[in-house]
């Protein structure tokens, strides 16, 4: 039964919306916060050095504070925002899904939990093998109706 809600488009979008409240809502209170996200669909623009990257678990706790803080916004239902990283404080923008932060913290403290397994990277894998799947089917009736190609059929 849980996994027919946290699978499903509707709760994605309903979880994608709180997450942006709560985060808009973080901005307008000039309250710090992390977020808990899956580092596997976090951008990061330069790329990170081998050295600083290899050092992320698959769930990476982001603080946004300071700088961090005043560069973050919201676009295209992405988190972006400017972080150093590493003993040289490497500089790169970090762009996260929204549906990709599994939590927002305050103080240690969880306020919100996402529980959406679902996300748009396989909606659109799955669009683009249906639409793969059309092509093969479209290429074979224009094979079949050509009289000339019956010879290859046996």
């Amino acid at each position: 039964m849980l996994e027919n809600v946290i699978n499903e488009v509707g709760f994605a979008k309903i979880m994608k919306k709180n997450i942006q409240d709560v985060i808009i809502h973080m901005f307008e209170s000039e309250q710090n916060f992390g977020i808990l996200c899956k580092i596997e669909e976090v951008e990061f623009n330069p790329t990170l050095p081998a050295s600083i990257n290899s050092e992320f678990r698959p769930l990476t706790l982001f603080f946004l504070a300071g700088y961090t803080f005043d560069t973050a916004r919201i676009e295209d239902d992405t988190l972006i925002f400017e972080a150093g990283f590493g003993s040289d404080n490497f500089g790169s923008v970090v762009s996260v899904s929204l549906l990709s932060i599994m939590q927002i913290i305050i103080d240690e403290t969880p306020i919100l939990i996402n529980l959406a397994v679902y996300n748009e990277s396989n909606e659109r894998a799955e669009q683009s093998s249906k639409a793969n799947d059309k092509g093969v089917e479209n290429s074979m009736a224009s094979f079949l109706n050509n009289p000339e190609n019956s010879k290859f059929l046996k």
